[in-house]
């Protein structure tokens, strides 16, 4: 929902909120988008960091740090739900899903519920929300590099969910094997391309459980991506870079004269059309 869809019966409190949430417009609502990206990131790379040998003190300060980024979380996700025509529908939603997911671990830090810290590997699916054309740089923003970037996302995000996964049932489990994060990432990368060099194995039920989900994500989802980005780098070399002044596509194909996105003609035709 856009700022100007959801002005129609939203108060313009609400208004502004969701136009600095949802849109690039005024150096606010970039600055606020990227903090958030930042966060996700920053939280992402905590989660990573604790799962190495460190003092206590930095532990400590990272735990805190965690607790105020979940902090940040939920309160953008209260304010969207603040500005939400339909509550449930947005309760709902995908993005909404991932964002609860994000705060989860600040709902933990008062139960232990060990079981519940899975969920905070999914917080890197909250980057999901920022491959929209309107919140990435124009320089990428061409179809073909969207879509490389967003398979990309979709490898990395795979691999890094299923490395915190194996790493948080199976360390306590096999802690002289699964050590550090460094150890699950190896083995992800290992099974999920079945390459299965069998010097890492899982001995809990748990461990093996999302060994086998890693497996057939191995075999249907890695090799569909890879696929999908070889495509889109042949289909980029098979096209010369044109950008259409008007929408900012790049690539184009050697012939085309007008824009495949927005239909404008293209500056190389345009000056043929001129010397004639």
């Amino acid at each position: 929902m856009t700022a100007v869809e959801a002005g129609r019966s939203l108060t313009p409190i609400q208004q502004r909120v969701i136009a600095i949430l949802d849109d690039l417009e005024t150096p606010l609502s970039r600055w606020v988008n990227g903090a958030i990206a930042v966060s996700i990131l920053l939280s992402a790379v905590t989660f990573v960091i604790e799962t190495f040998t460190i003092d206590d003190q930095l532990r400590m300060v990272l735990t805190v740090g965690n607790r105020m980024l979940a902090g940040v979380f939920a309160v953008e996700y209260a304010l969207r739900l603040w500005c939400a025509e339909q509550k449930w529908r947005y309760v709902f939603s995908p993005y909404a899903i991932i964002d609860a997911i994000a705060i989860a671990p600040l709902l933990i830090g008062f139960w232990d519920v060990r079981f519940l810290r899975l969920l905070r590997w999914f917080r890197v699916l909250r980057l999901v929300r920022f491959l929209d054309r309107r919140y990435i740089p124009q320089w990428l923003a061409a179809d073909d590099r969207l879509i490389i970037t967003r398979i990309l996302f979709t490898l990395f995000s795979i691999v890094f969910i299923y490395s915190g996964l194996i790493y948080q049932v199976e360390h306590p489990k096999n802690p002289t094997v699964i050590e550090n994060f460094l150890d699950a990432f190896y083995f992800a990368v290992v099974t999920m391309t079945t390459v299965g060099y069998g010097d890492i194995t899982p001995v809990s039920k748990a461990g093996k459980l999302v060994t086998v989900l890693m497996i057939l994500s191995g075999i249907a989802i890695i090799p569909w991506q890879i696929s999908d980005l070889i495509k889109s780098f042949v289909n980029t070399n098979d096209k010369i870079r044109n950008a259409c002044d008007r929408c900012g596509l790049i690539f184009h194909d050697p012939d085309a004269s007008y824009c495949r996105r927005c239909g404008a003609a293209l500056p190389s035709s345009a000056d043929d059309i001129a010397d004639l």
